[in-house]
C-alpha cells in the first residue's frame, strides 16, 4: 500500500493512515458541532473530511476501488470516532482552538501518507507533493465548504504550504540517503510544526494585490 516492503514497516503505516482518519473524524464531527448539524449531518462531515482527500486522490490516480471500498475499517473508525468526540464534548466542551490543532495533525499524517501511495505508485517528484497535497487538504476544504466556512486552504494561512513543505523534505531527504521511516517522521514533524507555528502566531503567505 505505501511501498514499505517489511510487513512491519506496512502495519505501522496502516496504523498512522487509521489516526489519521481518526483525527480527521474529530475535526469534521466539531466542525458540524459548530454549525449546529444534525447527527447525520455530524456523521456526512466527519466521513468527507476523513476520506475525502484520499477518495479523490484515488480517482486521480486510478487506484479502484478506491481505499475504503478495499477495507471498510476507515468507515467503522470513523463512525466510533464521531460518536465518542459527541459523547465527550456533551461532557467536557473542547477547548477554543481544538479543531484547528485536529485538522494540523490530520493534515500531516494525510499528507505523508498520500505522498507515499503516490511515490508507491512511481509517479514524478511533483505529482507526489500534489497527490500528497490533495491527500491532507482536500477533506478540510469539503468540511469547510459544507459547513459554510472560508477554506483553511483559501484563508492565506500557511497550510497547504506546510504540506508542501513536509513532502518536499520527505522526498529530498531520501534523494541523499535517508532511510524512508526517518525521512517520513521528519516531513510529518515539518507539515506538523508549520502548520502549529501558523495556528499559534499569525503567519500567513504574502498576499499579491493590484
Amino acid at each position: 500500500m505505501h511501498g514499505v516492503s517489511h510487513p512491519l514497516g506496512r502495519k505501522v503505516f496502516y496504523w498512522l493512515d487509521l489516526l489519521g482518519v481518526a483525527v480527521f473524524a474529530v475535526s469534521g464531527t466539531l466542525a458540524a458541532g459548530y454549525a449546529g448539524l444534525d447527527l447525520l449531518g455530524v456523521v456526512v462531515i466527519a466521513a468527507l473530511t476523513a476520506i475525502g482527500g484520499g477518495t479523490l486522490r484515488d480517482l486521480l490516480m486510478g487506484r479502484h476501488p478506491v481505499f475504503w471500498m478495499r477495507d471498510p475499517n476507515p468507515l467503522y473508525v470513523i463512525l466510533l470516532t464521531a460518536l465518542l468526540t459527541m459523547l465527550y464534548v456533551r461532557v467536557y466542551p473542547p477547548p477554543m482552538g481544538t479543531l484547528l490543532w485536529a485538522d494540523a495533525l490530520g493534515l500531516a499524517l494525510f499528507a505523508l501518507s498520500g505522498a507515499q501511495i503516490a511515490e508507491a505508485a512511481r509517479l514524478p517528484a511533483l505529482v507526489v507533493v500534489l497527490m500528497g497535497t490533495m491527500s491532507g487538504a482536500a477533506g478540510g476544504v469539503l468540511r469547510d465548504v459544507l459547513t459554510a466556512k472560508v477554506p483553511l486552504l483559501l484563508r492565506g494561512d500557511i497550510y497547504a504550504t506546510a504540506a508542501i513543505a513536509g513532502i518536499a523534505l520527505y522526498l529530498l531527504l531520501q534523494a541523499v540517503g535517508v532511510r524512508r521511516p526517518w525521512a517520513f517522521g521528519f516531513g510529518l514533524a515539518t507539515v506538523a510544526a508549520m502548520r502549529g507555528c501558523a495556528i499559534v502566531w499569525p503567519l500567513h503567505l504574502p498576499v499579491f494585490r493590484l
